[in-house]
């Protein structure tokens, strides 16, 4: 386990909030000298801590303006198939306008985050693409209102 300390989890909580701030901004934000914000960056990478830095895209601008989560539930007994949930998350993943993809415990056996053009756009992700992928069974589709 690594340990992190409260500078770290500052630290931490800046680059969440805006991953493209400088150490020179986060620095006069935090009241920690530069050198440290820089050490303490390097060291959260290099111990896998920070794993990659992402982007926050307008989706509205690159038209897919609907999103949407879908449970899907699995059925493992295909004639002649062998399902893996894993396997099918993957093969969701590879989906047009599929965003995110969760195995998950509970109701559903995975989630997945889509973007879709419009609603025709989504339903035909959702009926004749996720759907005909062996092994999803049941899908529910929850269209997001607003994300706050």
């Amino acid at each position: 386990m690594v340990m992190v300390d409260a500078k770290d989890r500052k630290i931490i909580e800046e680059l969440v909030r805006d991953s493209r701030q400088t150490t020179s901004q986060m620095s006069k934000k935090l009241n920690i000298p530069i050198t440290t914000i820089h050490n303490r960056i390097k060291k959260l990478v290099k111990t896998g801590v920070i794993i990659n830095y992402t982007l926050n895209l307008d989706h509205n601008l690159l038209g897919r303006p609907v999103p949407a989560y879908v449970g899907i539930t699995i059925n493992y007994n295909v004639p002649g198939k062998k399902i893996n949930q894993t396997e099918v998350a993957k093969q969701l993943k590879n989906v047009e306008g599929v965003y995110e993809v969760y195995i998950l415990t509970g109701g559903s056996d995975i989630l997945v985050k889509l973007l879709a053009k419009d609603i025709a756009d989504l339903n035909n992700i959702v009926t004749e693409r996720l759907r005909n992928i062996d092994g999803v069974d049941k899908t529910q589709t929850s269209i997001i209102l607003k994300e706050i």
